[in-house]
């Protein structure tokens, strides 16, 4: 495909919506040439994309739009928005935070995510289920398709008992949410994480203080699931209200259970069948960790296999 170059000024002249659109370190220009695979150049407010096809023009759509009502300022909403009214073509799930499929299986994930209520995100470690989920559920919150990132993860060797430790409900999860916080700020930085935390855009839902609700207009991403029990399981997946999607992670080789069937195991049996859910399986190949964890996990897979 040819590559074009395209030259536009933004007008009116006005250098506090010039400085919105453009955001800190010119973060929105690069964050919008990311997305739409183009190079902007910028003097002042005159502007040259270059790209392949059409993309340029779309580029240009995009900064006219955020420019006409950037004097209420620009947020990463604000530029999720535009991208999806200009270029709907994107895909929408990991473009606002730089998230790319690195395999096969990870494109099917993300494909689910967008496509389904509920996913299920099964298998080995260190294969991007917990990362790519909240990648998604970032995106979602910044474009305005839910109000709100719920984080669910059973704790303390999936027994929930808590009341031993110090502290508040949520003081006492915290811990056990530690690998969704690093997700969190890993995407976003701490700064945005803490400010969403504050204006309850991102909630902390021990499993264990579930019962009785209802979660709707929400991202919900349960952690660990292979850690619940049955009755948790089926208690969890009834939260889901209006307007609310669904990610379940779970490696089902790490079942810390005693005397008791994995709620994870139990349900995926269930939902082979409902169109509303996906199940994507994870292998040891999969995994983006160091090289030598693939070849650790297949070592256990091969013990476990021998043990039957």
């Amino acid at each position: 495909m040819s590559q074009a170059t395209l030259r536009f000024v933004l007008e009116p002249a006005d250098n506090a919506r010039l400085a919105n659109l453009c955001g800190a370190c010119d973060g929105n220009i690069k964050e919008i040439g990311r997305r739409l695979a183009v190079e902007v150049r910028r003097r002042g407010g005159s502007f040259e994309v270059t790209g392949d096809g059409d993309r340029p023009y779309l580029a240009r759509d995009v900064f006219q739009r955020l420019y006409s009502a950037a004097a209420a300022g620009v947020d990463e909403a604000a530029v999720a928005k535009a991208l999806a009214g200009c270029a709907p073509q994107l895909p929408a799930a990991t473009g606002a935070y730089g998230i790319d499929a690195l395999n096969a299986n990870q494109r099917r994930y993300l494909a689910a995510i967008r496509g389904h209520d509920v996913t299920f995100g099964v298998g080995a470690s260190g294969t991007g289920k917990t990362f790519l989920a909240m990648a998604c559920a970032m995106d979602a919150l910044a474009a305005g398709e839910v109000s709100r990132i719920v984080l669910v993860r059973p704790a303390v060797e999936a027994g929930e008992h808590l009341g031993y430790l110090p502290g508040d409900p949520i003081q006492k999860v915290n811990p056990y949410l530690r690998p969704l916080f690093d997700a969190l700020r890993q995407l976003s930085g701490e700064g945005r994480v803490d400010e969403h935390l504050k204006q309850d855009r991102i909630e902390l839902a021990p499993l264990a203080y579930m019962r009785g609700r209802t979660l709707s207009s929400s991202f919900i991403i349960l952690d660990e699931a292979q850690n619940t029990t049955v009755a948790q399981m089926k208690m969890f997946l009834t939260r889901i209200g209006r307007g609310s999607r669904c990610v379940v992670t779970g490696d089902e080789t790490q079942i810390d259970l005693r005397q008791q069937e994995s709620g994870l195991v139990d349900v995926l049996a269930r939902v082979k069948r409902m169109r509303e859910c996906a199940v994507v399986r994870f292998k040891p190949a999969d995994s983006l960790r160091h090289p030598v964890v693939a070849r650790i996990l297949k070592a256990y897979d091969r013990d476990a296999a021998a043990s039957r």
